[in-house]
């Protein structure tokens, strides 16, 4: 991404002032994005109350020697309440949807539709069709079997029984870079580092494109060999059961993983008789395969017979006829399993997409130069963070809380607003379309309900970043990023800040530890353990350390 100079900063500044009494009880006016310092002592004592609530849930043990960004202050007005080493750029992980997200909004707009086609150019006797079948995508991550599936049905509509040709799967709407910028290897079989491509097929609901749900279940007898599913059910990819059932209560050390470069799902460990399914979704090796093999499955079922078997990655003609056609769900509604369950692969689907509608070219360098562009707009200085991908998986991006506000209070003048904070998880929201991934956390607090905020997970990076009402019915912006812990998770540390927050005012003007912030001194056998879930969350959280978009349990 290009970095923009300071003398650029400013164009088409749209901001709020943030205004604090000077010591001598004159107004001092900043923009948010220069402020470096902290409101006077005794300047407002209900304020003073709140820092120092925010002070303590800061001091815990946990963050010793880690480094962490906050900034607190009122939507309305933009006056900032609290700030701690707001300027410091850390690393966001998922908190980077939140650019992403809105930028999408911006650019390409909340009706926004993914459309794929089947089209032919070539010409038809009777039954058949002299030529080559096209399946052209546009980067839907929301297609499921099924969707391919009408697709058939709607070419088999047509009368066409037999193609002479081949099958060809354009993917060219965007590049062939699959991977994003310094994505970690290990990951490359989980499902939150799938392969971008813009045909591609998600396995269920959740939308997770570019992976298979792959079930395994103990025999009924020691020896036996467990029992795989895949769904959907393809031959796309090969599993290779190398796992043992072994007698109830032994280890389960069950494990699935994909081989480097391949579509072999290797199960390997034990699965004791009797013991709960284990359960993964596996991304696969070259998505745009994947979707052709799914499609060319579903033409197969509805008699529609393809001789040339499948070529991937040419081009459309131009004067290809559409024969079939899919229109996802408007960017708005995509926004909801997007957001909530901080899905990666769509972020960086939309990041491409932006690309493609602003210059003509689906890459990450086009698509994350037009966010940059936005930003700027938005008045934030592009040439003082880094971003690199769309998700936050990438752990060189860069930003720091004060810029994360910042963007949160200039959203608020958008259209589309309302629609994209409706997006956001909400702090122990039951249904998992509305929770997503807070679903477990700050229940039994005035948090509850209330606050709606971004999560953000990587080894030793976490952040938080979104709304909250506090106890006088004002509404304030938050961003706590924190890096560089060695804690398994701090997860509990950022609920009892937001929880200071809903809880300040006149029905609880200090805020109070927030129920999950320890004191420093405060040991972990007197907590019960370092690793133990914070006492208002529900049985059944995930664990420390992770949040439910990587845990993936289904009570998140």
């Amino acid at each position: 991404m290009t970095r923009r100079t300071a003398g650029r900063r400013l164009r088409g500044f749209r901001t709020r002032a943030w205004a604090w009494p000077t010591a001598a009880g004159l107004a001092l006016t900043l923009t948010w994005s220069t402020l470096t310092w902290s409101p006077p002592a005794g300047a407002d004592p209900a304020d003073d109350a709140l820092k120092a609530a925010i002070d303590r849930v800061l001091a815990d043990e946990r963050l010793d020697g880690a480094a962490a960004s906050v900034v607190v202050g009122e939507a309305d007005t933009g006056r900032v309440l609290y700030r701690h080493r707001a300027d410091d750029r850390l690393m966001p992980a998922s908190n980077v949807k939140l650019v992403t997200s809105a930028a999408a909004m911006e650019l390409l707009g909340p009706d926004h539709r993914f459309r794929t086609e089947v089209l032919s150019d070539g010409r038809r006797r009777g039954p058949v069709l002299r030529g080559d079948l096209y399946l052209r995508g546009t980067g839907d991550p929301t297609m499921l079997a099924e969707d391919y599936d009408r697709l058939a049905e709607q070419v088999a509509a047509t009368g066409i029984r037999h193609v002479t040709g081949r099958l060809i799967a354009d993917d060219t709407r965007f590049d062939d870079q699959r991977l994003g910028r310094s994505w970690a290897a290990d990951d490359e079989s989980a499902y939150y580092s799938s392969q971008i491509s813009p045909l591609t097929v998600a396995p269920d609901t959740d939308y997770d494109a570019g992976t298979v749900y792959v079930r395994v279940v103990p025999g009924a007898e020691p020896g036996d060999r467990p029992k795989v599913t895949v769904t959907p059910p393809t031959d796309y990819v090969t599993v290779d059961v190398r796992g043992t059932t072994v007698a109830a209560g032994e280890p389960d050390t069950l494990s699935v993983e994909r081989e480097h470069g391949r579509n072999t799902i290797v199960v390997s460990g034990n699965i004791p008789v009797g013991a709960d399914p284990t359960t993964s979704w596996t991304s696969v090796w070259e998505p745009t395969g994947y979707a052709a093999a799914v499609f060319a499955d579903a033409l197969a079922a509805h008699g529609v017979r393809i001789s040339g078997g499948t070529r991937l990655g040419r081009p459309t003609p131009p004067s290809a006829t559409v024969l079939a056609g899919h229109d996802s769900m408007p960017l708005a509604d995509l926004l909801v399993p997007f957001m909530k369950l901080s899905n990666n692969n769509h972020a960086e689907v939309l990041v491409k997409a932006i690309g493609h509608k602003t210059s003509g070219r689906g890459t990450w360098s086009t698509g994350l130069s037009a966010v940059a562009d936005y930003l700027e707009k938005e008045g934030i200085d592009t040439g003082a963070l880094r971003q690199v991908d769309g998700s936050g998986l990438s752990r060189l991006n860069n930003m720091s809380a004060g810029q994360l506000a910042r963007l949160l209070t200039a959203v608020r003048d958008a259209p589309w607003f309302d629609r994209w904070r409706a997006s956001l998880p909400v702090a122990c929201g039951q249904d998992r379309m509305v929770g997503g991934t807070l679903r477990s956390r700050m229940c039994g607090t005035p948090a509850a309900g209330n606050a709606r905020a971004k999560t953000g997970s990587l080894t030793g990076a976490s952040a938080l970043s979104g709304y909250v009402t506090d106890a006088d019915g004002r509404e304030l912006v938050f961003s706590v990023v924190l890096n560089n812990y060695l804690a398994p998770s701090v997860k509990g540390i950022e609920d009892a800040l937001v929880v200071a927050l809903a809880s300040h005012g006149e029905d609880g003007e200090g805020g109070g530890d927030g129920g999950d912030g320890r004191s420093r001194g405060e040991s972990a056998e007197k907590s019960g353990t370092e690793t133990a879930a914070p006492r208002f969350a529900p049985a059944g959280a995930p664990p420390a350390g992770l949040e439910c978009s990587w845990a993936k349990p289904r009570n998140c």
